[in-house]
């Protein structure tokens, strides 16, 4: 079975907000297992290209207060 991340994309849309809760935590797990050196890897990858989208200018940046700020309302809204 070869499915594209978009097919994917689309079928977890349509999961109920229990069921994505637990794909998230299953995918989280899977990254767990992930050997230290793989982790690393994968996240220097992952700053590379944040950083190359920074430089090219389609990522923008925000103060880490203002980041922290925004994460402690999206908090709030969840309980």
């Amino acid at each position: 079975m070869n499915i594209t991340f978009d097919e994917i994309n689309s079928q977890v849309a349509s999961l109920s907000l229990s069921e994505r809760k637990a794909l998230i935590a299953n995918l989280i797990k899977s990254l767990d297992e992930l050997d230290e050196d793989e982790c690393e890897k994968l996240w220097m990858k992952e700053a590379s290209r944040r950083y190359q989208g920074y430089k090219k200018g389609n990522v923008g940046s925000k103060l880490a207060h203002e980041v922290f700020s925004l994460a402690k309302n999206e908090l709030k809204d969840c309980s």
